[in-house]
This record gives C-alpha cells, structure tokens and sequence, in this order.
C-alpha cells in the first residue's frame, strides 16, 4: 500500500498483519480523494478505526493541516507512528490509542473539531451508526463539515444513519465497499 498523492507520493506504508483489519482499496481511495480534494487544503481531519493510518496520511500529504488518528489497536498505533515517521507528516499529526467513544469524548473536552471525520469500523462490527451519532452529539463537526463511512453493510448502515440528525448527500459503491458522504442537518 502506497501513498497515492501529494508531498508522500509513493511512500510505501506498513499495514496490520491482521485478518479484522484491511486497507482501503486504492481504487476507493483514489475515488474518495477525488470527491473531496476541494475541501482537503487547511482542513482538520479525524480518521476513526485509523488501522495503517493511511487515510489520514493520505489527508496529510494532500496538504490537510492537522489530522487526528484513532484505533484501539496497541499494534495499530505502532504502525501509525512509523508510517508518520516514513512520511515526515508526524509534526500535524496526533494519534490516539483508545476506543472510538473514549476517542471522541476526549476530543470534545479539548473543544477539537473537525472539517472531514472518516469512519471504516471493522466490516460486520455495526459502529459507524453510533460514531457518528457520538459526533454529533459531542458536537464534533464543524458547520459544513463532512462524514465519510466506509462500509459493506450500506443497507444496515443507512437504515442506522437515518434515525440521526444527518443527511446522506452521496452514496458510492465499489464492489462490495460503499462510502456514505454525510452532512449535519441544520
């Protein structure tokens, strides 16, 4: 897995030997990079469930100013960490070792928000749901912000998202991956 664009371009990233975990598809990456690639400059990002980290990096090296690393994962967080050091975007970066809720609750007592929030919870696990309403509930997203998931279960997902007080402006689907692009409503 590489870094695809930006200042990393190239880079080669270590991933997680680990059947719970899989890296994002380059094409879905490639995909997701091009719908949001207006919004990425200055922005703040938070990548839940982070793994490799290679979705935030990717944030960074496309020029993201502070993006924020979350995942469980001892192991995860170890490889956050070199793949920063590998790509010299450690000084923008914060990597969180904790569960999603500790995550998100330790943010809003820090008053951080966040331009674009990515969301890729183990497949079958049924989080993204309750992440995004702890992300909403805490407040997390800044006005305009945006909500990315990356699923398999689109249809669980969205029956889930729809009891929230978000809206679903965009559904992609690759093979068997779907992002789901949400918005807060007003």
């Amino acid at each position: 897995m590489r870094v695809i664009s930006g200042t990393a371009r190239g880079t080669k990233l270590e991933t997680i030997e680990d059947i719970s975990t899989r890296p994002t598809l380059d094409r879905v990456k490639e995909s997701l990079f091009n719908i949001v690639s207006f919004r990425i400059q200055e922005s703040r990002v938070l990548d839940i469930f982070a793994g490799s980290g290679a979705i935030g990096i990717e944030f960074l090296s496309r020029g993201c100013k502070h993006a924020v690393f979350c995942d469980q994962s001892v192991e995860a967080a170890k490889i956050i960490n070199r793949n920063l050091d590998k790509t010299h975007l450690k000084q923008n970066a914060k990597i969180l070792n904790m569960d999603y809720k500790n995550c998100l609750i330790n943010l809003s007592k820090t008053k951080e928000k966040f331009d674009m929030i990515f969301i890729d919870p183990p497949y079958k696990a049924n989080l993204a749901a309750d992440a995004v309403k702890q992300i909403i509930e805490l407040k997390l997203l800044e006005k305009d912000g945006i909500i990315i998931i990356e699923t398999d279960e689109q249809n669980r997902d969205t029956y889930e998202l729809s009891k929230l007080n978000i809206e679903i402006y965009d559904n992609r689907k690759y093979g068997r991956v779907n992002l789901i692009f949400l918005v807060e409503r007003g």
